[in-house]
């Protein structure tokens, strides 16, 4: 069953975006369970249409023999159906292992790769979690993409995933 939240996240304006970072943190919860298994996760950014507009992360078995950490990528859903499908794996700087439970932070630098040719805008950061033997859960942070604005927000999954929070600065 896939569970979507979406959540309004306060924008603050301060600094120029160009030239910075985009910080993401991401909680995977520690869950007593009979069969645990590390979530396969996918961060992507999203423009106001609804188009892929940055492919930040996968976490997934990349390890496995014969690339079979690949094929449960289906399950990342909303990822697979917009952009996972047509990618070729591993991507170089995208593609990583599954995470432990707790806080995992990623940072990106904002004058290089797919965040770079952003046109301002609105956008959403996505965060997609798929476990084996457990649940699926999607979560939205909203914001905006201007010169001279930073950002942060924060929202939090019900159970697959924790407290998420973004910080976009110059």
């Amino acid at each position: 069953m896939r569970k979507l939240l979406t959540l309004a996240v306060p924008v603050v304006a301060a600094g120029a975006a160009h030239a910075g970072t985009l910080e993401i943190s991401v909680e995977i919860p520690k869950l007593t369970v009979s069969e645990y298994h590390r979530p396969y996760i996918a961060i992507w950014i999203e423009d106001a249409s609804g188009k892929v507009a940055a492919n930040l992360n996968v976490w997934y078995a990349t390890k496995l023999d014969n690339d079979e950490g690949e094929k449960w990528l289906k399950d990342i859903r909303q990822w697979w159906r917009r952009t996972g499908r047509g990618l070729d794996l591993p991507i170089d700087g995208v593609s990583s292992p599954t995470k432990p439970p707790g806080k995992n932070v990623v940072k990106f630098d904002t004058s290089s790769g797919p965040i770079a040719s952003l046109a301002p805008g609105d956008y959403k950061i996505i965060v997609e979690a798929s476990r084996e033997v457990g649940g699926k859960e999607l979560v939205e942070l909203p914001f905006k993409w201007a010169p001279g604005a930073d950002a942060t927000g924060s929202a939090s999954g019900k159970e697959e995933l924790g407290a998420i929070s973004f910080k976009l600065t110059k």
